[in-house]
Order: C-alpha cells, then sequence, then structure tokens
C-alpha cells in the first residue's frame, strides 16, 4: 500500500496510483471487539490483522488479496459464487470464447486469484455486523454487479461506496447480469444517505461531506445520459447492436483489451433496451435500431 489515511476508527488503506485499476483503495475498521477489512485489493496481505472481511462485490481487484485471510468472508447473496469461484466469475463477464483464455491469463498474470475462495458467506441488504463498539451496515447498491454493496460504518459516519467511484469515466455496466435501471436506482440510493466521509475504491478515494458527495454524484450520474445521447445520434441511421459496440459508448478508441468488446456489447444492449422502453428508439428492421423521429 502507498499510505493510510484515517477517519475516526476506519482507515483507508490507499492503493498505488491513488486506486486506479488494477489497484484499489481497501478498508480497515478498528472496532473494539473485531477489526474488519473490506475489499482487500492489491498490496494487502497478511501483515494485515482481520477478524472479519466484507467483499462488496465480484471483481478480480475486490478479492486479489482475500487469500491471505481465513477469517469468516462476508458479500452480497447475489454475489457469492463469482466471489467463490473465478470460473464463475469469469462467466460473469459475457465474454466471447475467443477472448476468455486472454482474460483469464491476464486476470492470472495481474492478480494471481486462486481457482476457489471456500466459506464465502452470503448475506442481505441491512445485515449489520457488530465491531463491538462500532457496527457495519451492508448497504445494496446493485447495477455494477447484481450484488454491488457498500459499507456504512456507525458511528464514524463513513459510507464505503466501493465502485459507485465518482470517476470520469462513469459507471460501468458491462457484465452479463448488470443493469443500467439498478445502476441509477443505487446512485439515488447511496445519496440519501447521510454521511461525514464517503469512501470510493478507486482514484476518488475519501469525500468528506454530503454536499460535495451529492454534488460528485450529480455529475457522475449524468454520464449514463450523456452515453444515451451519444447513442441517440448515432442511431439517426439503423444500426445493430454489434455496430452500437463498436461506436464504442464506454471506452476511448485507442483502447485495446480483451474484455472491452464484451463490455461495449453489454453495454450496447442495456442501452438499447432502456430507450425502446421509453419509446425513444424502436426496430427499423430485424436486428437493426433506429432513433424514433
Amino acid at each position: 500500500m502507498v499510505s493510510d489515511r484515517v477517519f475516526g476508527a476506519v482507515t483507508v488503506l490507499e492503493g498505488q496510483e491513488r486506486g486506479a485499476f488494477p489497484y484499489g483503495n481497501s478498508v480497515l475498521v478498528a472496532g473494539s471487539a473485531q477489526q474488519l477489512l473490506i475489499d482487500p485489493a492489491l498490496g494487502v496481505d497478511g501483515s494485515v490483522r482481520a477478524d472479519a472481511v466484507v467483499i462488496s462485490h465480484a471483481h478480480e481487484d475486490h478479492i486479489a488479496g482475500l487469500r491471505y485471510f481465513s477469517a469468516p468472508v462476508y458479500t452480497h447473496h447475489r454475489d457469492v459464487e463469482a466471489v467463490a469461484s473465478l470460473e464463475v466469475l469469469l462467466d460473469s463477464y459475457g465474454l466471447d470464447p475467443a477472448d476468455r483464455p486472454e482474460v483469464a491469463r491476464i486476470i492470472d498474470e495481474q492478480f494471481g486469484l486462486p481457482s476457489r475462495h471456500h466459506g464465502v458467506q452470503g448475506v442481505d441488504d441491512g445485515e449489520v455486523l457488530d465491531l463491538g463498539d462500532r457496527t457495519a451496515t451492508l448497504v445494496h447498491l446493485p447495477g455494477h454487479t447484481p450484488g454491488h454493496s457498500g459499507v456504512l460504518i456507525e458511528p464514524d459516519g463513513f459510507f464505503y461506496v466501493a465502485d459507485i467511484d465518482l470517476t470520469s469515466f462513469g459507471p460501468l455496466y458491462g457484465d452479463l447480469h448488470s443493469s443500467v435501471d439498478d445502476f441509477l436506482a443505487s446512485i439515488d440510493r447511496a445519496g440519501a444517505i447521510d454521511a461525514r466521509w464517503y469512501g470510493t475504491f478507486h482514484q476518488k478515494g475519501v469525500v468528506e461531506g454530503a454536499d460535495e458527495f451529492r454534488k460528485r454524484l450529480r455529475a457522475y450520474r449524468e454520464i449514463i445520459f450523456r452515453r444515451e445521447e451519444r447513442l441517440l445520434e448515432f442511431l439517426t441511421e439503423p444500426h445493430t447492436i454489434g455496430e452500437i459496440a463498436d461506436y464504442r459508448l464506454v471506452y476511448r478508441p485507442h483502447v485495446d483489451a480483451p474484455y472491452v468488446s464484451a463490455v461495449e456489447l453489454r453495454t450496447a444492449q442495456l442501452h438499447v433496451e432502456r430507450l425502446v422502453g421509453v419509446q425513444q428508439v424502436e426496430l427499423a428492421e430485424p436486428g437493426r435500431y433506429v432513433r424514433v423521429r
């Protein structure tokens, strides 16, 4: 880890490059009875003591250090299997079969995940871990993944929002079971929760104050609608989902990685479905979509 930042009984273990992928900012909560670790990232190992571990969701950068801990592990029940099994995690990305071996190789090279994490326990929204003089409450914030969740630490008033990360890259919902609508609802739910500090897993780190957090959250939310504006401009002429994916709503044209096509394809599908649902896009002919005039 690069540095530690302390917020009451909460310590943020800041990763390299301010937690930019593949790194991340893990969270350690020192209760009087138990010490809780949230999302052990690259650089977190057995030198950190943890009596319990919470995983916000099933992505490799959030479980990179999990293999070093024998403590009980908790995650939302909708992400349990993908946290526990590397094969299920890879399945969740909806990769083209031709791209899967290369993605698996990159994950192994960067993160060295074992094929299986044993004893991962599923919990529900509102589950409270009693740490003695501190509580950690799971706040379900789906969309990024089905089980994606934040953790509210009281009485410190520290709300860890995981991959609602406030970056200019914007919300990511490119997995097979991701949802734009769920992500929007989760953004709204996160913004309705009052806290003193808001912690993100990537780059932005910790934001102090609800007003500042909500301002940044509005800008982050707006990226979703900017993508849809670009899509509507593109659909002045009919296009297939594949052509929309090639147009790229998420990644810049120069980004070349084996997971990009799967993310762009899923993102295109989700946005087309949303816009068809609000009657802004329609089928021009089988397999080709156009903006409603």
